[in-house]
This record gives structure tokens, sequence and C-alpha cells, in this order.
């Protein structure tokens, strides 16, 4: 049996969430909640992007790549650098990545794509999960930009 996952974009999700906690909808607590472990892994695992939290608009965000698969056994819900990601494509079937971006500052995190890795998957790299501004207080899918540095000190 061969398993197909669609790429999943959950920027829609976001700026509908966003606009909700401008309007007042919803709490600033409510979604400035990263778990300690998110936090941690971001500092380990994260990939730094050039986009300015939405919330509190100091702190640069972070993604997170978490894994999930069955043939990844106890690794399945860990989070793996992108360079990982590239070493296990190459030596498991399928797994499915899900980038999760946070807030180091205020703990502001979302969900903001899943997509599917693996040597059954046509996508040898994940496309794009770096984000950049695509309008204020948005997230488009485009390239990190590449004139700021990665920061790599944990």
């Amino acid at each position: 049996m061969h398993l197909t996952t669609a790429d999943v974009d959950y920027s829609l999700q976001r700026r509908r969430l966003l606009r909700d906690v401008q309007s007042g909808r919803v709490d600033v607590a409510e979604v400035c909640d990263a778990s300690p472990y998110l936090v941690s892994a971001s500092k380990f695992h994260g990939e730094e992007t050039s986009q300015r939290c939405p919330i509190c608009r100091r702190e640069y965000l972070w993604l997170v790549h978490y894994i999930f698969g069955d043939e990844l056994r106890s690794s399945a819900g860990q989070a793996r650098g992108r360079a990982e990601l590239a070493m296990l494509a190459r030596s498991v079937r399928h797994f499915d990545v899900y980038v999760v971006e946070v807030c180091r500052g205020c703990g502001w995190n979302h969900l903001i794509n899943r997509f599917a890795l693996g040597r059954d998957n046509p996508t040898p790299e994940p496309a794009a999960s770096v984000t950049s501004p695509a309008s204020p207080g948005e997230v488009g899918h485009t390239s990190r930009d590449m004139s700021r540095p990665i920061r790599t000190d944990t």
C-alpha cells in the first residue's frame, strides 16, 4: 500500500487567528502559550527566520521541524534540523514533517505547514519551509532572507 500525503499550508488559519487577536476576540495569553519543550527545541534544532513575531514584534521567529512516521519508531515526535531531515529522507521510506513557528520572547507559536519526506516521496527537500514577510503581520512561504546570517549559538 502506497501512502500519499499532501502538503498542507496553515497560513489562512494563522491570518484568521492574528485578526482575532488584533480585534480582541482572542486574548494574547491564549496564543502565547509555547511549551518549554517547544522553546527548547527551537534552541537546539530551530532555524531562525527574518520574520519578527506578529505579537510582540521584538523577537525573530524560529521554525521547528517535528517528524512523525511508523518507521521512525522512538524518534517519532522529535524535533530535527534541516540537515537531519535530508539524511532521514534518504534512509526512511516515508515520514511527515510538521513545521511550527515559535517566538522565544512572548511564546507565540503556530503550526505553519506539513509535508511528507522519504524515499517514497518525490520531493527530496522541504518546499521552502522558512518564512519571510508576505505582508504586514502575515507569513509567506518563500526562501529565507540570506542578507541576515543565521545565528548558530544556543
